[in-house]
């Protein structure tokens, strides 16, 4: 996560969107709206799939938005709806302040080229361009002069650890290498929003940590607007400003990747979160108590809000008596009680309500 920021401005909204996919999408939406029925049923009345459904995202400026869910909760096809490389059914998506189905191909060429970058699970390199070229390929379209786009990839190559590298070939990299690349190529183009769609899920576990780590490291600097999609818990907690979690084509739930986790507000999503190790997720700042003060408590030391719980236990050494106070660079924003800590790591049921059990 990038942090506990203030409230940034809205760059994409989604609003009420459905996809229905089929030769009469019009009207087999009226007909699940208008009849109520079920994802199984409009397919197997209508012979028509629901793909997404009333779906509404806010995506904020400068920070990481992840969308995830397992295979065939449409999360790949709602990214892909933000550039439209899908066009929806019904709903709108605001970017800037405009619709972006209103685009005429002109404007939305413009948009794909200069202000929304793509990050593909596979890549997408050139085989028959040199690692460099691949990375410059947005400036190069934009018809910049070659000295000049290939001077600003060599740049961003070497901020993403491939220096050296500029005159290589795909082919005589590693997967996690040529991942790199097509991160590079995303900062080359100098976008505002990277669409990330399943980046890292080819990728082998110590590199996809690695990969996670250099994002996190890329976006304290650059506060890009990122849209991220997984099927990774572990991913979307570690990295997810906001995280959003789809089944079956619809949201389930939306919050800040703590919240989610402290409060659940339905089965689905206790049954996801219940294998977490929450002490390493769940930081300081969300079990605090909020205070600028600490009077008549005895405290053991200072810790950062950003810290996760399971650096706190080992600072305690396991003694729930300690107090810690907790501050936010040099300001004092709240304690910290062990024994607050250990009921935090006590996993939450969610009642029928959907609110949070006790």
């Amino acid at each position: 996560m990038t942090g506990h920021a203030t409230e940034a401005e809205t760059k994409i909204e989604i609003r009420n969107l459905y996809k229905v996919f089929g030769p009469e999408p019009q009207r087999a939406l009226k007909a699940f709206q208008d009849e109520g029925l079920s994802k199984p049923e409009l397919l197997e009345r209508h012979q028509h799939v629901l793909g997404l459904e009333n779906i509404n995202v806010d995506v904020k400026a400068g920070k990481i938005t992840v969308i995830m869910g397992l295979s065939g909760s449409g999360k790949s096809t709602l990214i892909r709806h933000v550039n439209r490389l899908i066009d929806p059914t019904a709903g709108e998506i605001i970017f800037e302040g405009s619709n972006i189905l209103d685009c005429s191909e002109e404007e939305l060429r413009r948009i794909r080229r200069a202000q929304m970058s793509m990050v593909f699970q596979k890549f997408a390199l050139l085989p028959h361009k040199t690692v460099a070229e691949n990375a410059a390929l947005a400036l190069e379209v934009r018809g910049i002069a070659r000295s000049e786009y290939l001077h600003e990839a060599e740049r961003w190559l070497d901020r993403v650890g491939l220096q050296g590298y500029g005159d290589s070939y795909p082919h005589q990299l590693s997967g996690g290498m040529q991942q790199r690349v097509g991160i590079a190529r995303a900062l080359t183009s100098n976008a505002d929003v990277m669409l990330m769609d399943e980046a890292y899920s080819a990728l082998d576990p110590l590199i996809r940590t690695d990969m996670q780590d250099l994002l996190l490291e890329l976006q304290q600097e650059l506060q890009k607007t990122i849209l991220f999609i997984t099927h990774d818990l572990d991913e979307a907690l570690k990295i997810a400003d906001h995280l959003v979690i789809l089944k079956d084509g619809r949201i389930v739930q939306q919050d800040e990747p703590q919240r989610i986790l402290l409060e659940p507000s339905d089965p689905y999503i206790v049954d996801f979160v219940s294998d977490i190790n929450r002490a390493r997720v769940l930081r300081v700042r969300t079990v605090m108590e909020k205070t600028s003060t600490a009077q008549d408590v005895r405290i053991s030391g200072e810790i950062d809000q950003e810290q996760n719980l399971e650096t706190v236990i080992a600072m305690a050494e396991g003694d729930t008596r300690k107090t810690y106070l907790v501050k936010d660079g040099e300001r004092k924003v709240g304690i910290l009680r062990m024994e607050t800590l250990v009921r935090s790591l006590v996993p939450t049921q969610a009642t029928d309500d959907g609110t949070r059990a006790r």
